[in-house]
């Protein structure tokens, strides 16, 4: 079998500054920066630490994005949509009319089945009841074309 081997670092080249010497005609004045920069430090894998500056990105003009789908397509896909809330809405109320106008037709079929049982049963009901006077036929007698009792 293959025994694991250590990975050697690579060498790097450290490079230092060397500063620049010469004679200045002009005063040097500190001058306080507008802005503070911010100062990075970054900790290498061998121990060694960078040290630096932070770059701070250009900031660009924000482009206007492009809607995914177009202004006239999206009010085609609401107007269809309102469509068919309208039509469903109307079919409803037609099925609503429709239903009462049943209901009411049945409501006066049944008045007039009561309305005419109560008549009929006035009409065709016991006449011993009715008040009137009753004449018995077979004890009557009739003399001279004349009835009598």
């Amino acid at each position: 079998m293959n025994e694991p081997t250590a990975h050697r670092p690579v060498p790097v080249d450290i490079h230092h500054p060397t500063p620049i010497t010469g004679t200045h005609t002009a005063p040097l004045v500190p001058v306080q920066p507008d802005t503070v920069p911010t100062v990075a430090s970054i900790v290498l894998p061998d121990g060694r630490i960078v040290t630096g500056y932070a770059i701070e990105p250009t900031k660009t003009a924000p482009a206007t994005a492009k809607p995914a789908v177009s202004r006239t397509a999206l009010n085609v896909a609401l107007g269809g949509i309102g469509f068919l809330a309208v039509s469903c809405g109307l079919l409803m109320l037609t099925t609503f009319i429709a239903a009462l106008a049943a209901l009411i037709q049945q409501l006066i079929i049944l008045a007039a089945v009561i309305f005419g049982g109560w008549i009929a049963v006035q009409v065709l009901g016991n006449r011993d009841t009715s008040g009137g006077t009753t004449v018995n036929i077979r004890k009557a007698v009739i003399k001279r074309n004349h009835f009598h009792r």
